[in-house]
């Protein structure tokens, strides 16, 4: 009977650790900071699934995932949302260009920190502003967490 008590006691330890830290934080990590968004009802069940196990774990679960942004899915842009004539061009020799160098570039000009060294970032050259919207139709929309830097 101790060993079944035992046993039990570390089961629950074990969930209750699981669930402190959050479904999305595991599943997600890449979609830590968001700050808003619409929500990933799978990692919203997954989290309501700890209710099962009490009030303390499944809260604790949902405010795990808010707190570090990853309950929202990643924010996408439609090509029927962008303004192409508020679009501002910077040139640059892609050749004598880093990234660091590039990310400091568009550092200074949008003022937004980028990492361009990320698995799910691609970079396109483009010879013309024009180039932009072919490079946008061309894009696969059916991967989600990409992001594309046209250049």
């Amino acid at each position: 009977m101790k060993i079944l008590f035992n046993t039990l006691r570390i089961f629950i330890c074990a969930v209750f650790t699981m669930q402190l830290i959050g479904c999305g934080t595991l599943m997600y990590p890449e979609r830590r900071g968001q700050r808003a968004g619409s929500i990933d009802a799978g990692v919203a069940i997954l989290d309501g699934i700890g209710l099962l196990f009490g009030i303390i774990p499944g809260v604790i679960a949902f405010a795990v995932d808010f707190s570090n942004g990853t309950i929202y899915l990643p924010a996408t842009t439609r090509l029927g949302s962008l303004d192409v004539n508020n679009i501002k061009e910077v040139r640059f020799d892609p050749k004598h260009t880093s990234l660091a160098q590039l990310e400091r570039i568009i550092k200074d000009q949008t003022g937004r920190v980028v990492r361009l060294d990320q698995d799910n970032i691609r970079l396109t050259q483009l010879r013309s502003l024009k180039d932009m919207r072919e490079q946008f139709a061309e894009a696969d929309t059916t991967i989600n967490n990409d992001r594309i830097a046209l250049l």
